[in-house]
């Protein structure tokens, strides 16, 4: 029996989420404690803005993860609704529809219109959900999945900072959550580009870049607005 192939495309689903949260933690709860730290506050002020975002930011991406994948997933059901009618209205139709696409991706026509009738005999509407509409189970949104995934993995990433923040001396707050996060971020991201199949570098590449520049302007809003608040 040849072995089962494992591929990257099947972890699509969580490390979209995952990624997307983790960076956001990090960037967002950084950026934020560095625009307050700059504006001279103490470090219980930096602390309880940084927790705050934490919270607000993990409330946040939970939400907007499944308000948008929901509205994915009901897009596909509307989708599978409207094929599965038209499978049961003009089977023919159908049929020559399917026929056509593998012929498109370089069947012969005799063998193409075999393979779309077998197909439509073992599952007539998955065949369509595939071959057509391109939904496959990897591949299908899961609003619950991309919900709590995202929510923990923002809380995770903020935390990282805010530890920075605990750990460090009041009058280096601002270069160690800086040093520290633009650390974080390179690994956060040579992981998920390992993860993801891609290339390591670029993946840390991006991420420090976007984080340094979101940094850089939080610090230049808390310099130019801030006042003492300690």
């Amino acid at each position: 029996m040849p072995k089962k192939e494992h591929h990257f495309s099947t972890r699509i689903g969580w490390l979209r989420a995952a990624v997307l949260g983790a960076n956001d933690g990090i960037v967002s709860t950084a950026s934020l404690v560095v625009g307050v730290a700059a504006a001279s506050a103490v470090r219980g002020d930096v602390l309880l803005a940084g927790i705050a975002g934490m919270v607000a930011g993990a409330m946040s991406m939970a939400a907007g993860e499944y308000v948008s994948v929901s509205s994915q997933a009901d897009t596909e059901k509307a989708d599978l609704a409207r094929e599965k009618k038209e499978l049961e209205i003009n089977d023919a139709d159908e049929r020559q529809e399917l026929t056509e696409i593998y012929i498109e991706r370089g069947l012969e026509p005799t063998l193409a219109k075999q393979v779309a009738d077998q197909l439509m005999e073992h599952d007539a509407l998955m065949a369509h959900a595939r071959d057509e509409l391109g939904l496959t189970e990897i591949h299908t949104a899961r609003p619950f999945q991309a919900a709590w995934t995202s929510a923990l993995s923002f809380a995770l990433g903020a935390a990282l900072p805010l530890l920075a923040v605990f750990l460090s001396p009041t009058n280096l707050i601002i270069p160690v959550v800086v040093i520290s996060s633009l650390f974080f971020l390179a690994g956060m991201g040579m992981l998920a580009a390992n993860t993801g199949g891609a290339n390591i570098w670029k993946g840390a590449l991006r991420v420090t870049f976007w984080g340094l520049l979101a940094m850089l302007a939080t610090f230049l809003v808390g310099r130019l607005f801030g006042t003492n608040i300690s």
